[in-house]
């Protein structure tokens, strides 16, 4: 066996010495107490995003974008020609809408209370009745909560303590970029659709279904409720087509499975039309009339691809055409007519 002389000592009682140093270092000073997994503060989580799979991910939230500055808007949608007044487009139309009306109203003709609600943006004719019944409207000061009842534009309307008016109808059709949500406000201060089409009118818009941060494309905007609860409810299978690139080439018998319909946890999830576009097959077309959430992806999710790249190029026979990204531009009369009429037999489906 090995010796070892007085001077160098035991190599294991050196290394108890090594410890015990470690060991007074970490040990705070003073008479302050440990820190402990109990007054530990836990750490902010907010949500990143979805990994190839579609689940959610979650991570901890960095002090830099706690204490990030407002977003300021890089984009200048339409080029103001003189002094327009303040907030309002210069290529803002007019719509004259009496044609798809039975009788054209004047000012002091009454209508119904739903529909003077829904014209002024709140909501849809149907979930008018609703707050109706709930008595969170009032007419002159006195609560109303008879269905058909009838006021005129001299009436005070008020909700939640707010007077209502009937706004000009505005229909405006936004080219979506990337990394931007489709939400009407953010706490976190983040990049919105809202901030694209800020100043584009004096009304007041709100945007018609969702598209997902990193999706692009056709978005539409208006503050007509009634037209709104139209294009989204599923009933009335409004048409979207998008442009889908994919991780990897997509093999023929999930083209056709796909054609079939797939049945994800949620339900059936029908596609209307899937047609390849590259000779790499990694580009798609599809034509679907499912608005849930995040459908497109989940359906591609399911048979192992990841959806790379997602841009919506036509939305209820609206196309992008000349519609740079980041741009918009406001309806025409003829489009808000056949926005009016599209797929005006569904609306039996639905009352049923």
């Amino acid at each position: 066996m090995k010796k070892f002389n007085s001077s160098n000592g035991d190599p294991s009682r050196k290394f108890d010495k090594y410890k015990r140093n470690s060991d007074n270092k970490s040990r705070p000073s003073g008479n302050k107490p440990l820190k402990t997994e109990k007054n530990e503060l836990p750490e902010k989580r907010e949500y990143k995003g979805r990994g190839k799979n579609e689940r959610p991910v979650y991570g901890t939230v960095e002090e830099k974008d706690q204490k990030k500055k407002p977003f300021r808007k890089p984009y200048s949608p339409i080029k103001r020609a003189g002094k327009p007044g303040k907030g309002k487009s210069d290529n803002q139309p007019e719509y004259n809408l009496n044609a798809i009306q039975k009788t054209p109203r004047p000012e002091e003709a009454e209508i119904r209370l739903n529909k003077f609600i829904a014209n002024a943006g709140i909501c849809s004719r149907r979930e008018a009745d609703s707050l109706i019944e709930k008595g969170e409207i009032t007419v002159n000061g006195k609560l109303v909560t008879e269905l058909g009842f009838k006021v005129s534009r001299k009436d005070k309307v008020t909700f939640k303590g707010k007077s209502i008016r009937p706004e000009k109808p505005v229909y405006l059709l936004l080219n979506k970029p990337k990394d931007f949500i489709t939400t009407t406000d953010d706490p976190l201060e983040r990049k919105t659709v809202m901030h694209l089409v800020e100043g584009a009118c004096e009304e007041r818009l709100f945007p018609v279904g969702r598209l997902d941060r990193n999706t692009t494309g056709l978005l539409f905007f208006t503050n007509d409720g009634e037209l709104s609860a139209k294009l989204t409810h599923p009933a009335y299978e409004i048409k979207k087509i998008y442009q889908v690139t994919l991780d990897k080439p997509i093999a023929k018998n999930d083209v056709d499975a796909i054609r079939e319909g797939v049945t994800l946890e949620d339900g059936l999830a029908e596609v209307d039309d899937l047609q390849v576009l590259s000779l790499d097959k990694t580009i798609l077309g599809l034509e679907i009339h499912s608005g849930k959430n995040r459908i497109v992806r989940r359906i591609f999710a399911h048979f192992g691809y990841e959806v790379t790249a997602l841009d919506r190029v036509a939305f209820a026979g609206l196309s992008k055409k000349d519609i740079p990204r980041g741009k918009y531009r406001f309806l025409n009369e003829k489009e808000v007519i056949n926005l009016k009429y599209l797929n005006k037999g569904k609306n039996k489906k639905r009352q049923k």
